[in-house]
Order: C-alpha cells, then sequence, then structure tokens
C-alpha cells in the first residue's frame, strides 16, 4: 500500500464506535440518577453495602484498638503499683505511730502504777529508769541511769509496784548496777505472810526458790512469802513471791518450793531504790 494511503476501513469503524459508548455511558448513568431520585433503590444498596463492609473495617481497626488497650492497661497498672507502694508506706508509717503510742502509754501506765504504789505506802523513794538488762541464766542484773551522783548507794532495795526486785550491788557516777532476786547469787530472809514461818529464798536464774522447809511448817502453795526484815538489808514486809509448787528434797526430810517472784523483773522501764529507813510494807496486788 502506498505511503499516502488512507487508514483501513476497520480503524475507521473503531473511532467511530468510542463516542457511542460514552454516549451509552453517559445515558446509563442519567437513567440510574433519575431511578435513584424517584425509587431510592441506590441508597438502600449502598446501606446494605455498608453493613457488609462493616466486619471489615472493624477487623482493619482492631489492631490499633488492641495496641491503645494494651497502652491504657499497662498505664493504668503502673499507676496501681504506685499507688500500692504508696499505701503500704503509708500503711508502715502508721503502724509504727501506732505502736509507739501503745509503748507510751503502757510505759504512762506503769510509771503511775509505781507511783502510786509509793503514794499509797508513804515510801520514800527515788524514781530511776532501767538502762540495760541482762537476764543470762548465771546473771540476773540490771544498770540503772542513776548513780552515786544521784545519791544510789551500794545495798539499796529495789523494788516496783509489785513487789522486791533486788538490791544495788556496785554504783558509779552516774549509773548502778541491780542484782536480781533471780540470780544465782541471791538469797533474802523471808517469812510466810500466812503463819510466819522464817525461811530464804534463793535465786534460780528464772525463777525464786525456798529451800529446807521442815515438813510441820504448814507451808502451803498459794502462800504469799514477803521479806523478813533479818539482816538489816530489805526492810520487813515487801512482797518476794507466792508458791506455786511443793516437792520432797533428795533427803525427803524437808521441802522445796518453787515461787513465783512478786515483781515483774522482765518488764517496765524504771524501778524505784528505797531510802534508808523505809520500812512500810507494800500491800500484796
Amino acid at each position: 500500500m502506498p505511503p499516502y494511503a488512507g487508514p483501513p476501513v476497520a480503524s475507521r469503524q473503531g473511532d467511530a464506535a468510542s463516542p457511542l459508548r460514552l454516549l451509552a455511558y453517559l445515558a446509563l448513568a442519567i437513567t440510574l440518577i433519575v431511578l435513584d431520585d424517584q425509587a431510592g433503590w441506590l441508597a438502600r444498596l449502598r446501606a446494605q453495602a455498608n453493613v457488609l463492609v462493616q466486619p471489615v473495617w472493624a477487623l482493619a481497626g482492631l489492631p490499633g484498638k488492641l495496641g491503645t488497650q494494651v497502652k491504657d492497661n499497662a498505664a493504668s497498672h503502673g499507676q496501681l503499683v504506685d499507688e500500692n507502694r504508696q499505701l503500704r508506706n503509708q500503711l508502715l508509717i502508721a503502724n509504727a505511730r501506732l505502736t509507739r503510742l501503745q509503748t507510751a502509754a503502757l510505759d504512762n501506765a506503769q510509771l503511775r502504777e509505781l507511783l502510786n504504789v509509793a503514794e499509797r505506802s508513804g515510801l520514800d523513794v527515788q524514781l530511776a529508769p532501767i538502762l540495760d538488762i541482762d537476764l543470762d541464766p548465771v546473771r540476773q542484773r540490771l544498770v540503772l541511769a542513776a548513780g552515786s551522783r544521784d545519791g544510789v548507794h551500794l545495798g539499796q532495795a529495789v523494788i516496783d509496784a509489785g513487789g522486791l526486785m533486788g538490791q544495788v550491788i556496785a554504783t558509779t557516777g552516774s549509773n548502778a548496777t541491780v542484782l536480781l532476786l533471780t540470780d544465782p547469787d541471791h538469797a533474802v530472809p523471808v517469812t510466810v505472810a500466812r503463819n510466819g514461818v522464817r525461811l530464804i529464798v534463793y535465786g534460780r536464774g528464772d525463777t525464786l526458790e525456798l529451800r529446807d522447809i521442815p515438813l510441820s511448817a504448814g507451808v502451803e502453795v498459794g502462800d504469799e512469802i514477803v521479806t523478813s526484815g533479818l539482816g538489816g538489808r530489805f526492810p520487813a514486809g515487801f512482797p518476794v513471791g507466792k508458791i506455786t509448787a511443793l516437792r520432797p528434797d533428795d533427803t525427803h526430810a524437808f521441802l522445796v518450793g518453787e515461787l513465783k517472784p512478786a515483781a515483774q523483773l522482765d518488764r517496765g522501764r524504771d524501778v524505784l531504790l528505797l531510802r534508808p529507813g523505809a520500812a512500810i510494807r507494800i500491800p500484796p496486788n
């Protein structure tokens, strides 16, 4: 075919068909718009399509929601941990303050009891705080925060609200050492308050013991034991303890009695020191 010849007939027919298709599409679009405006079926179709597509949208947004929820949960957990830690600290502080208040109330009650005993009995006493305590089975001793500069002297009797505790065995300018009744090296002349039988109480490390009790003495469990005043070391009439048990000794010729101390040897923060001339009996509890 010569170069100047026109295009094939088929190509011209295709070019002519393109405007016709455009016109057909345009007519179809106009028809759909008119029908949708009159019947609204296209809106219903869009609504149904939205319902069908909704799960897809939810699934697509799930990772973002999960990430946000995890982040919120992590923040909430951290906040709860911090609040829990703060509450625990506040509870510990409150418990510590409550314990201090309870301890102070107990100390005040014990001090009031000591002063009431001294006032009721008309005793000439000196209040001394306990500085240290040694309750080793072979060394039952107290160290007081009062010494020779405060008027404390050797042999001075020491009592509490319950009865006799011991005696001063050493002093410095600011401190004094007290040998407790329960010390194995301690012995006190006593009498049975009920019948006046004279005996001696010995320390046993954690309790008190009466030895060489005659079988005919009429001593019984429950008898109150008080100081006899013999020897001049302890004034007469101060409670020492109560008999809790009696048993024969190895010879079966005498009885041995176990005593519960009248004084609270392992409690309290203060004691009373008897000044010379104090010979008035403390009423037993």
